[in-house]
């Protein structure tokens, strides 16, 4: 989904000028379509995230496809416990706990999770992360689902705060669509300091379902 300038200041929650400075100095991820700046709007929210950048509160207001990030949430679950010491170790045991559908290769996402490196993980920053390969993870399921997942310790993945993942949360989809539509309430969600607290204790799962809920306007 490519975004023109206008549209990533409204997801931004900047002025166009703030994007056209960015673009000047070649700080944000755009192409060229020819004279015009486009922007891929899963790398936009990944380079948003990392920067900790506010976002638009209009992310939260509209379901994804008919589905809320609370039912998103829901419908993946919470999952409690999970033991790594380094990064293939988090992504095998992240990926282990995921609830997939009949007949989903669970190798295959994990190969593509380390086959990125570095880049299969978006930094949220105090030590929460958000796994994704280079395409959205687009399965056949009748709903988008976000999975949370907490470390028994947490693991060293190299994040810009130096800060060790201990929560770390993974999307699946039935459309791109979808996927970009809850990435970017999750990542506007994480902005909230209610949920990160409520993350930072690895609070019951009816917790944090209670706070998804209130930033959404619906608890």
């Amino acid at each position: 989904m490519q975004l023109s300038i206008r549209e990533a200041a409204r997801l931004l929650n900047v002025e166009e000028r703030q994007v056209y400075r960015w673009l000047d100095a070649g700080d944000i991820p755009a192409c060229r379509i020819g004279d015009e700046a486009r922007f891929n709007r899963a790398e936009l929210l990944e380079w948003a995230t990392m920067r900790r950048l506010p976002l638009s509160s209009e992310l939260l207001q509209e379901p994804a496809d008919g589905c809320r990030l609370s039912q998103a949430l829901e419908e993946g679950g919470v999952r409690y416990g999970l033991r790594a010491v380094d990064r293939a170790q988090a992504f095998s045991a992240m990926i282990a706990a995921l609830p997939l559908p009949e007949g989903a290769d669970r190798e295959t996402i994990a190969g593509l999770l380390l086959a990125r490196g570095e880049h299969a993980m978006t930094p949220v920053g105090d030590g929460i992360a958000i796994p994704h390969v280079r395409q959205p993870a687009v399965l056949e399921l009748p709903r988008p689902l976000v999975t949370l997942l907490f470390f028994q310790a947490p693991v060293d993945l190299g994040a810009p705060d130096g800060i060790p993942v201990g929560t770390m949360f993974f999307l699946l989809s039935p459309t791109v669509r979808a996927h970009l539509q809850i990435l970017s309430r999750l990542a506007a969600a994480l902005r909230d300091p209610g949920l990160k607290a409520a993350l930072a204790r690895q609070a019951p799962a009816a917790d944090i379902l209670r706070e998804v809920r209130r930033i959404e306007g619906i608890g």
